[in-house]
């Protein structure tokens, strides 16, 4: 269900392209996106980059990157690729800039793959990430409730101690990102959107 709701949620597309704008990629840069999933985001970043540029999609489900790649053939894009990899051990070794969306949640040890992010673009590279987490604005907090149940909904782990720890373990790992993202860039930008549920930091490497 979080994986549904960060897919299939109101407003999920425009979230996708403010954070391209946010990244800010030049025409002609190459675009590395952490945990691709099924490349909603290509469009968005392909229309940045131009097509003199590169966007290269990475994600360890097959499943997914197969999606991805039928996107890529069905709307002919000659310079969008998937890889299949891990986005704490990217299958890269330079880019001008890393994206990553609804993934900071997921990694055990978010602040320290930022970091390895800001290092694989550079001084002067570019960063961002796109998560959601419990709202902490006043209109968005009741739906806190809400939110909780779709998080246990997509958990693989039913056990009671997984489940109940699991949002307040979310909320750590993308306040973990992104405080790594603002550690690192020069000119750090951070945003919420959605009543507050979704987090949108961006920012230039130092």
């Amino acid at each position: 269900m979080y994986d549904a709701l960060a897919t299939y949620g109101p407003g999920v597309s425009t979230l996708r392209e403010r954070t391209a704008a946010a990244l800010d990629p030049q025409a002609g840069d190459t675009v590395v996106e952490m945990g691709c999933g099924t490349g909603a985001n290509f469009a968005y970043l392909r229309e940045r980059v131009g097509d003199s540029g590169t966007v290269v999609g990475v994600d360890f489900s097959p499943g997914m990157l197969a999606v991805a790649r039928d996107r890529v053939v069905r709307e002919k894009w000659e310079n969008v690729h998937v890889v299949r990899g891990d986005a704490t051990q990217p299958p890269v070794e330079h880019t001008d800039a890393v994206v990553a969306s609804f993934v900071s949640g997921m990694l055990a040890d978010p602040a320290a793959v930022v970091d390895d992010w800001a290092d694989l673009v550079g001084p002067g590279g570019r960063l961002a990430l796109l998560d959601l987490a419990r709202s902490t604005r006043p209109a968005g907090r009741p739906l806190n409730a809400l939110f909780h149940g779709l998080v246990l909904a997509g958990m693989p782990s039913k056990r009671p101690a997984d489940l109940s720890a699991a949002t307040e373990l979310l909320d750590r790992r993308v306040v973990a990102a992104q405080r790594a993202l603002r550690k690192r860039c020069v000119d750090a930008t951070y945003s919420t959107h959605a009543l507050g549920f979704a987090r949108l930091g961006a920012g230039t490497v130092r």
